[in-house]
């Protein structure tokens, strides 16, 4: 679609039928204005200018952002994250049942696989090491975080998501974080995880949502400053808006 300029910024708008202009900046900076039908031309100027400071706020962001890192072969030699660390694959060519063989001591991890694997089949592997490691440490920290909250999940889960670290289905008291997290610092799940908690007190992200989060995790501006330096995926949905 093309772009034109509003407020001297390049915008992608979009006219179609809808009751109120929506404003959405994507991953990479790319704005979006969508409007009514019949929205004049000052209108939709004056809306853009008053929300600069909002636009250039997230530009910058994503601008820090890291980039996708090219797709692992899953060979040996390579460095894969565990918890906000860097260790180095060793992929060994293992009779039986395939697994993974941590070892921090030597800063390395070792993937028992059988020879002639796949690297879609090695990744597999990790992926379900991974989802190990995160639920065995997820009873522990709700353990450890329900009581400072003062909510507890009824139910929780770990899945694979596109562009969110966590979400929570309030009704149903559940809560589900990102595979990812078992990547990052402990801290960035702590974060996540009582950010989602916190949420049973209060659905929206506004002021009393904040005072709760500076109450139970006075430090969580840190981890969400680390989190928001990464892209989940290119060309995901819309990161903000």
């Amino acid at each position: 679609m093309p772009f034109v300029q509003i407020a001297g910024l390049p915008i992608e708008l979009v006219r179609k039928r809808m009751r109120s202009l929506r404003l959405t900046v994507y991953a990479g900076g790319r704005i979006r204005v969508s409007v009514p039908l019949q929205t004049p031309g000052a209108a939709i100027e004056a809306f853009v200018e008053a929300r600069r400071a909002w636009i250039e706020k997230h530009q910058q962001r994503f601008a820090t952002r890291e980039p996708v890192p090219a797709p692992l072969r899953y060979e040996t030699g390579e460095t894969v994250p565990y918890l906000g660390e860097a260790y180095e694959l060793q992929v060994c060519p293992t009779p039986g049942r395939a697994h993974v063989d941590f070892r921090p001591e030597a800063r390395q991890l070792h993937l028992h696989v059988p020879a002639g694997s796949t690297a879609a089949q090695r990744e597999a592997v990790l992926g379900a090491w991974y989802r190990q490691q995160l639920k065995r440490l997820l009873p522990g920290l709700l353990t450890k975080w329900e009581p400072v909250v003062g909510r507890a999940a009824a139910a929780w889960g770990v899945k694979q998501m596109r562009t969110r670290w966590g979400t929570c289905n309030i009704g149903a008291r559940r809560i589900w974080l990102n595979l990812e997290l078992i990547k990052r610092p402990l801290p960035c799940l702590e974060y996540v995880l009582v950010h989602e908690l916190t949420h049973l007190h209060e659905r929206l992200h506004n002021a009393r949502f904040w005072g709760l989060m500076d109450q139970f995790l006075p430090d969580w501006r840190t981890s969400r400053t680390e989190l928001n330096r990464i892209q989940l995926t290119p060309n995901a949905s819309p990161d903000a808006d």
